[in-house]
Order: structure tokens, then C-alpha cells, then sequence
């Protein structure tokens, strides 16, 4: 099966878990906590590539505080469905030394990325790093990490839409949606 046809395929057999105004909402109320926490400090919100990209770009227009955004791109699976190593692919431009940082990410899956983010910002020296992601997957075992903004909670299955992706594809569906299965 070529990968157009693969991608229509998964698309169609899709189960929707969470409409564009489920999504909306959640974006919207994560970021009056965000305002909340953060209207007296000078923020760097730095974008999680490529799965943050929609979160960040909706959040943006929530937040009323004045902030520094930049981004990085770390990742472990490389358009496929899985992956191990985390491969540094872009690193921000804008130092987080003595700066609080928002790290805003699509899904807190395993974690393993989101800490390796977190961890190198304190080792870059940051004042304080607080995590913002849109999807907080309910797995049946402990995370190296705990975001401290989460939109909205999910089983354990494999989702795109949002910035999501299936093998690179369907970042741009506009809901979230888990696969019947992976092909």
C-alpha cells in the first residue's frame, strides 16, 4: 500500500475522542492557568517541534502576558510510530538562563522527551521550567515526568490531529483522533 493511500486509511477508520470545540475549550482554559501563574514574570515559551506547533500557535492568542517564544525540536520517533533515542534536531535560539520557560508540547506519551526538554533547560539555567501539553496519555505505569498544564486527558492509543502525527501526516486534523490500528 503506497502512503497516501495508507494515510486516507487511517484517516477514514479513525476513532474521533475529542471535537475542534472540545479542543478549543481546553486550549482556552489552559491558558487562563497559564496567565494566572505567569503574569508577573518574563516568560520564554519555547515550542516543542514538530507536535506543538498547533498548541503553541493556539495558546499564543490566549496569553496576555508579555513572553519571549522560540522553539527546539527533540525528538524519539522520527515519522515512524515508535522510537528509542532522543535526537536533538534543533536546540533554541533564545538562551533559557534565568528565565522562567513554558515548554508547550502536543501529548505527554512516555515522557522520556518532554524530561530530556525539561532537564536541558535547568541545565541551561533557568529560574523555573513548567510544562504545557495538550494531551495527557493514561498509561498503566509511572512517567518521568508530570506536566503542570494539561488540556485533556487520553487513553492509550495511538492519536493524531493537533499536531499529532501519523508517520509525518494528519498534523492537521482538526479534532483528535485515535487509529484503529497502526499499518
Amino acid at each position: 500500500m503506497n502512503i497516501l493511500a495508507e494515510i486516507k486509511q487511517v484517516e477514514a477508520s479513525a476513532d474521533l475522542l475529542y471535537s475542534k470545540s472540545d479542543v478549543e475549550a481546553a486550549i482556552a482554559k489552559m491558558a487562563e492557568q497559564i496567565n494566572l501563574l505567569l503574569s508577573d514574570r518574563n516568560p520564554l515559551i519555547l515550542c516543542a517541534m514538530n507536535g506543538g506547533v498547533v498548541l503553541a500557535g493556539k495558546l499564543l492568542t490566549h496569553l496576555t502576558v508579555p513572553l519571549t517564544f522560540d522553539s527546539l525540536n527533540a525528538t524519539r520517533y522520527n515519522n515512524s510510530t515508535s522510537g528509542n533515542q532522543i535526537t536533538w534536531l534543533q536546540k533554541p535560539n533564545t538562551s533559557p538562563a534565568d528565565r522562567t520557560v513554558l515548554i508547550v508540547d502536543d501529548i505527554l506519551d512516555e515522557g522520556v522527551t518532554l524530561r530530556c526538554i525539561h532537564d536541558f533547560c535547568l541545565e541551561q539555567g533557568a529560574t523555573s521550567v513548567y510544562t504545557a501539553v495538550l494531551l495527557d496519555k493514561q498509561l498503566d505505569h509511572p512517567k518521568p515526568i508530570k506536566a503542570d498544564f494539561v488540556g485533556l486527558e487520553v487513553e492509550n492509543r495511538y492519536l493524531f490531529g493537533y499536531g499529532m502525527d501519523y508517520k509525518g501526516y494528519l498534523r492537521n486534523a482538526a479534532g483528535i483522533y485515535a487509529c484503529k490500528e497502526t499499518y
